[in-house]
């Protein structure tokens, strides 16, 4: 099993295109990048129902509940949420037409609501891109920048949702169309790679350029994009048997796994960012020994708890490929 590890390990060594996303998917794991994962998905799903709150309740109070250009903005705006907006009997768009009825007070808990959820999202966002980039405590932005950060993020949200929408509109209009639609597909994928490239510049450190940000940015587009296709297909294939039996229950725990999915693709596009722009590859699979972009890593992660500008941590690594830990048999000193 050694050898077949090692051969596997010196292969992708060798490849350029193995190494890469092996280091990416190294580098996840070694950021924890699913606990972050876990923590934006749940603040996601925390905003999701207020902004969902909100947008109805002020199309019923502008346009009124039952009007066919309620129905339209609802539909367009929902569809970048397939299970949200799958169509199905059992989708929370069709159990929440009682909100129309309470108006006033519907818009106000979904706007505290928003701002509680966003809030929460953009702040454990901005820590992600900040574990992920290594950046020392000591040189992460402070209180207020992070709540700068915060309102800058809910206006590109807010600017991704209008132009969404916009192309969704079109392309539900244009009927059978199959080339507006498809100039909708490339225009939506447009729309996405831009507000990954504007998400990343809000929530990543200063430190970072702005050119470092522009891979990540192109790959989550295009991966977010494919989710949004391919998962609208999924999700109206899957809630079409799990409504009937579970109800909305099901609806819901669809959608925290869609938000999770999303969160997923955020987090290892972000991280293509950092080993792109640090050549963080090849990292072996099997140590010893460490490759230098392990050690750089390790270092990298190590340095990152620096809290204090008169703290000082350095790293060093034992060259004998044999080395132990401190206490040679694995037991700790007293």
């Amino acid at each position: 099993m050694n050898d077949a590890a090692r051969f596997a390990d010196r292969h992708q060594q060798k490849s350029p295109v193995l190494g890469f996303l092996y280091g990416v998917v190294k580098k996840y794991g070694d950021d924890r990048g699913g606990q972050l994962s876990a923590l934006i998905a749940y603040y996601g799903f925390l905003s999701l129902f207020p902004l969902l709150l909100v947008l109805v309740t002020v199309l019923g109070i502008v346009a009124g509940s039952s009007s066919s250009l309620t129905h339209r903005i609802e539909h367009s705006a929902l569809s970048q949420f397939p299970v949200i907006g799958s169509g199905s009997k059992g989708s929370l768009v069709n159990n929440i037409h009682a909100l129309h009825n309470n108006s006033v007070i519907g818009l106000v808990v979904g706007i505290l609501g928003l701002i509680w959820g966003s809030q929460g999202a953009s702040q454990i966002g901005q820590f992600a891109m900040a574990q992920l980039w290594n950046i020392p405590g000591v040189h992460r932005p402070k209180f207020l920048n992070r709540l700068q950060r915060t309102a800058a993020l809910i206006v590109v949200l807010g600017l991704f949702l209008v132009l969404g929408t916009a192309l969704a509109g079109v392309a539900s209009a244009a009927g059978q169309s199959g080339l507006v639609r498809a100039g909708g597909e490339v225009g939506s994928l447009l729309v996405n790679c831009v507000l990954y490239l504007l998400a990343f510049r809000v929530l990543t450190p200063k430190q970072v350029n702005m050119k470092d940000l522009v891979p990540g940015a192109l790959a989550g587009g295009v991966a977010w994009t494919a989710l949004q296709v391919g998962g609208t297909l999924l999700i109206a294939h899957q809630l079409r048997h799990t409504s009937q039996v579970y109800g909305t229950f099901a609806i819901v725990l669809g959608l925290i796994g869609w938000i999770y999915l999303g969160a997923m693709v955020t987090m290892y596009a972000a991280e293509a960012n950092v080993v792109w722009a640090r050549r963080l590859w090849p990292r072996s699979l099997v140590q010893p020994p460490l490759t230098t972009a392990d050690r750089r890593v390790l270092a990298a992660i190590t340095e990152q708890n620096v809290r204090r500008p008169e703290q000082r941590v350095t790293v060093h690594f034992d060259e004998s490929p044999s080395a132990e830990p401190p206490g040679g048999d694995g037991s700790a000193d007293g």
